[in-house]
């Protein structure tokens, strides 16, 4: 499953030359996984009420092409692996014109929320860790 989210860059999140900074790509992934996560119907906040956290473990950020303030971008993000302890995510950033601006991935855990051990979720929560196998895409 591919979920898009689109976002108007803001004056503050530009450089000097009026490109976007590079550190808030990262910012935008995890907006985007945020909205994925409810588009597929498992809210952040509902699997950290069950003890589940998502600490980020690797993130990885290739830029194409600038993007600019007040120029919508869409980011198009899915699952691409999925195991018991991780998942990770792709993001593919266009502009208006569809032309590629970025590129990230970014891999999380699942950790539990008291002790910031690393969970197996399949034997955890087999209901969660089902339904996200239907939306890996390969």
């Amino acid at each position: 499953m591919v979920v898009t989210v689109k976002i108007v860059p803001r004056y503050a999140e530009t450089d000097q030359m009026g490109i976007i900074h590079h550190s808030v790509y990262a910012i935008w992934y995890e907006e985007a996984r945020t909205e994925y996560f409810n588009k597929v119907g498992i809210r952040y906040d509902e699997i950290e009420k069950k003890g589940i956290m998502t600490p980020l473990v690797e993130l990885n950020c290739k830029y194409k092409m600038p993007a600019y303030y007040n120029q919508e971008v869409q980011i198009k993000t899915k699952m691409i692996e999925l195991s018991p302890v991780k998942f990770v995510l792709e993001y593919d950033i266009y502009d208006k014109n569809d032309k590629l601006i970025n590129i990230g991935k970014t891999t999380l855990a699942w950790a539990d929320s008291k002790t910031f051990k690393i969970i197996n979720l399949k034997k955890m929560y087999p209901e969660i860790y089902k339904k996200l196998e239907t939306l890996v895409e390969k």
